[in-house]
């Protein structure tokens, strides 16, 4: 069932053929998508820009078997149609959503069980930048590192939207959070965020900072999204009984490691990539996400750190900017 009698059949969206730079980035007409039972189709307000999305544009990041080629993993909008299986009165609300692929566009859909209500303390802008970093933090920071109040926790990009999003659910959920930054300016910035300490990794040697930040204890947890020659650096900042998370390979990846000195510390190494894992758990997160998050979102106590917005046509610039390096928080892009 659709919103409206009669739907478009196309629609703009950044659907690039090939790999290579930002030029590819250019809007062309498609076929407007269908929901599958189970599925939602969305209205597009505005899409979030991040890293996977650079890399696939690169040839990097092959998509998952049946994603759309259109890059995009986040969006918020208005629901305008539903597949068989999702009951009507999904039509009208605002949700955002975590997608396989799909969000540069005017239209995407989504399955049901990844779509979350956007409040009324959230603009459809924060709503987009929500889902990919909150599902990320959330299955990483909580779930396989097991970080709980109490904990001191490193967590490297700390400017990023992931690194944002980390300092964001530390300071909700108890944690003393120590990010690493590449400037002063970011570092002033993620401590301006709540980041309880913030390491310039390009001016002091970030194992040090933390052993001297923790008094030689070490921390919990290691959300690494760096990779190679980090990985071993990192096993030094664990204390005993640490976990290693890895979400990213930046630098590298592959890594050699002191497998002695993880025995005797009992030191845990596990990692993740989101986007292959099938609607069934992402589902399940998306419950969690519902039941332990989503009330500080409805009460303006957790928002998305915003950088900056581009419109759709201006994607090439949103990717030359995230390449930059210098933004703080999530870039989106937006439809009007």
């Amino acid at each position: 069932m659709t919103l409206v009698d009669k739907m478009p059949d196309t629609m703009w969206a950044i659907d690039p053929e090939g790999a290579g730079g930002p030029e590819l980035l250019v809007a062309v007409k498609r076929p407007v998508p269908v929901p599958a039972p189970g599925e939602l189709l969305l209205r597009v307000a505005a899409a979030g820009v991040n890293r996977p999305d650079v890399l696939q544009r690169k040839g990097m990041y092959p998509m998952p078997p049946g994603a759309p080629s259109i890059l995009g993993l986040e969006v918020s909008g208005e629901v305008v149609a539903v597949g068989e299986g999702v009951d009507d009165v999904m039509l009208g609300q605002p949700m955002c959503a975590l997608l396989a692929g799909g969000g540069y566009a005017e239209y995407a859909v989504a399955p049901f069980g990844q779509c979350l209500p956007v409040p009324r303390a959230l603009s459809m802008i924060e709503a987009a930048a929500l889902p990919e970093t909150l599902f990320t933090v959330w299955t990483n920071l909580f779930e396989r590192a097991y970080a709980s109040d109490g904990d001191v926790v490193l967590v490297h990009g700390g400017t990023s939207g992931i690194g944002t999003m980390a300092i964001a659910l530390g300071g909700l959920f108890g944690l003393t959070t120590i990010v690493t930054v590449g400037s002063e300016a970011k570092r002033e910035a993620a401590l301006a965020l709540g980041a309880h300490h913030a390491i310039n990794y390009k001016t002091s040697d970030f194992v040090e900072e933390v052993r001297r930040i923790t008094n030689g204890k070490g921390v919990a947890a290691v959300i690494d999204m760096v990779g190679g020659d980090y990985v071993p650096r990192n096993l030094q900042c664990l204390g005993d009984d640490g976990r290693h998370v890895s979400i990213a390979v930046q630098r590298g990846a592959e890594a050699s490691i002191p497998l002695f000195d993880i025995m005797r510390r009992r030191l845990t190494l596990t990692g993740s990539t989101l986007r292959p894992r099938d609607s069934q758990f992402k589902a399940m997160v998306a419950d969690e996400l519902q039941a332990h998050v989503w009330p500080h979102v409805e009460a303006g106590r957790l928002k998305p750190v915003i950088d900056r917005t581009f419109s759709l046509a201006e994607a090439a610039d949103a990717h030359r900017w995230m390449e930059a390096g210098d933004h703080v928080g999530k870039i989106v892009l937006t439809m009007g």
